[in-house]
């Protein structure tokens, strides 16, 4: 199972987070709880959750581990994607700033990355092995054990991409996450 974290007040603001440490608000804690309260009452909850190590996904991941009575871990690779300079902005100021660098990457958001960033790809090479680490260590992907993993929308919308072949230009209009949306996924498709 992916999440996203709970709300922040950059996601009120429309800010470009990425790798910068924001925390969770109140109504992120409270999204936090009903996430447990979701994976409790469908009756198949995890066993584990393994978290981003930035301060909303891991708080996000401690809540709903503390109500889960399950363990949490922190695991690297899981990060949001970096967006360099572009962080703290909105994509309205980014646009106006930087309208080449924004025209190239939003041209090919595969490939492209913006001033001391990271490209989609780049996410991608640190988060696909970071994942098959966490299937490997519990059990691989024939396994019945459930796993929560917490993270960032740029992982899950890349990752479902690259997964299921869809352009990147496509990834938010596809696969827009909301926060602590849960996503399941096959283990297995991580192991091809």
């Amino acid at each position: 199972l992916l999440t996203r974290h709970g709300e922040t007040d950059w996601n009120l603001q429309r800010r470009i987070q990425g790798s910068t440490d924001t925390d969770l608000n109140e109504n992120g804690r409270s999204q936090a709880m009903q996430l447990a309260e979701n994976l409790l009452a469908s009756g198949k909850p995890p066993e584990i959750i393994y978290t981003s190590g930035l301060k909303r996904a891991r708080e996000t991941a401690e809540i709903a581990a503390k109500r889960l009575r399950i363990p949490c871990l922190v695991h690297p690779g899981l990060e949001e994607i970096g967006f360099g300079l572009w962080e703290g902005l909105t994509w309205e100021q980014v646009e106006t700033r930087y309208p080449e660098l924004y025209h190239i990457w939003h041209t090919d958001r595969r490939y492209g990355h913006p001033p001391k960033g990271e490209s989609y790809q780049d996410l991608l090479d640190r988060v696909i092995p970071a994942l098959q680490d966490i299937v490997k260590r519990e059990g691989g992907g024939d396994s019945e054990r459930r796993i929560l993993i917490v993270t960032h929308s740029a992982v899950i919308m890349s990752l479902l991409s690259h997964l299921n072949q869809t352009p990147f230009h496509e990834m938010v209009k596809r696969y827009r996450t909301q926060n602590t949306q849960i996503i399941e996924l096959d283990a297995k498709r991580l192991e091809e």
